[in-house]
């Protein structure tokens, strides 16, 4: 008897999404402790002290001048700014943010079963989610000062709400959409193409009118706005991010490996030095760096071709040399190559099954093709690690379906 209410209990999805979010936080409140950043370091300690202190974004200064920060995507610096509001300060203030990503990190976990229910039954559904609850790259990312817990927190809404307003005609889930994609925006600069990418997806394969796809374009504007006109007024012009010269010269320069360099020669230091050290610093360096990758790019096109595909294989799989510490750590490699290997099984079964995983394809290739660009870090792997446990699923419910179900 009690084993039959034991299994009736595991059958309300109410519950199982209440251990979601319990075993989500449980299991990172240790990692926090034992893991966790202790100090606001590097850039966003600069960029949070600057807000705090000269009521301005800024990474970087040239003596008393503070140069406006256009180099990083800025929602993060603007959650922790908003979390200094509570009163606490220094390891306080970390413990407060990292908490705060535990918090962001359970909710997504509880989306990511939701996204999983349009796909799967219940339980395969909740044991997708249990993996990318534990799945030791994101476990980690919870513990340390980095966007990347609230860009996850961010990219699962994004794909829920895609999935809603396929279903549903509500304007509160093109609104709800909307927004998640210009707070993507402000997270990570491949959100500008991915949202237009979407947009069109939505057009062509779910039949949207064009004046919802409009809406959804005009929101998300309406939503990145305030930092659209912040940089607009500070630079004559509009624009949301730099940086992209930046990360296309790390990625293919002469001493450029799978995770890039950023070993700078003489001759082209010299020329960064003279750039004028005014507020369009950062737009004339991005320039530089982007001829200086270009340069390299055609004058060694094969070194550069067999160095992208390098980087294709270890985004989707793993680096064959990485010199990143503990990448190699089991917990850490295992689970990655693991993952890789069945996602690449189910991307196959999943071709031609809906559009709905056809868009998720789309976005994976989108990713897989991009990236590699420029440098792949082990973090990057985050991004696409949602899909391919969604493409794992797909597998998993292929044997399952072929080999286990009752006949």
């Amino acid at each position: 008897m009690n084993l039959y209410k034991n299994v009736e209990i595991l059958k309300n999805e109410n519950y199982l999404i209440f251990i979601l979010i319990l075993f989500s936080a449980l299991i990172r409140i240790p990692a926090v402790i034992i893991l966790g950043d202790t100090f606001l370091e590097n850039e966003w300690g600069v960029l949070l002290y600057n807000l705090i202190n000269h009521n301005t974004l800024s990474q970087q200064q040239f003596g008393n001048f503070l140069l406006p920060n256009l180099w990083l995507p800025p929602l993060y610096a603007y959650f922790i700014y908003i979390l200094s509001f509570s009163g606490f300060e220094n390891q306080n203030l970390v413990l407060l943010i990292l908490f705060s990503q535990v918090f962001l990190s359970s909710i997504s976990v509880v989306f990511f079963y939701k996204i999983n229910r349009f796909f799967f039954p219940q339980m395969m559904s909740f044991c997708s989610s249990l993996i990318f609850s534990i799945f030791p790259i994101y476990l980690y990312a919870s513990s340390q000062i980095s966007s990347a817990s609230l860009a996850i927190f961010l990219i699962v809404f994004f794909y829920y709400f895609f999935l809603k307003i396929t279903k549903e005609d509500k304007f509160l889930y093109i609104l709800l959409f909307s927004i998640t994609s210009g707070l993507l925006i402000l997270t990570r600069r491949e959100f500008i193409a991915i949202v237009v990418l979407t947009s069109i997806y939505l057009f062509l394969f779910f039949k949207k009118p064009a004046k919802d796809i409009l809406l959804i374009l005009l929101i998300s504007t309406i939503t990145i706005s305030p930092y659209l006109i912040r940089n607009y007024i500070t630079f004559d012009k509009i624009i949301i991010h730099s940086g992209f010269g930046y990360n296309l010269w790390q990625g293919n320069n002469p001493n450029s490996k799978v995770e890039g360099s950023e070993v700078i020669h003489k001759d082209f230091q010299s020329l960064i030095d003279k750039i004028s050290k005014d507020k369009f610093y950062r737009i004339n360096e991005d320039k530089i760096y982007i001829k200086e990758a270009t340069k390299n790019i055609k004058e060694n096109p094969i070194r550069y071709l067999i160095l992208y595909l390098k980087k294709f294989f270890s985004y989707i799989f793993f680096d064959l040399n990485s010199t990143q510490p503990n990448y190699y750590n089991p917990f850490h490699f295992l689970p990655i190559l693991l993952i890789a290997i069945t996602s690449s099984f189910g991307i196959f079964l999943s071709n031609k099954k809906s559009y709905h995983l056809n868009y998720l394809i789309l976005i994976y290739i989108f990713y897989i093709t991009l990236i590699p660009i420029f440098a792949i870090q082990p973090r990057y792997k985050l991004y696409i690690i949602p899909l391919q446990i969604i493409f794992t699923f797909v597998f998993v419910n292929f044997i399952k379906e072929k080999y286990f179900s009752n006949k």
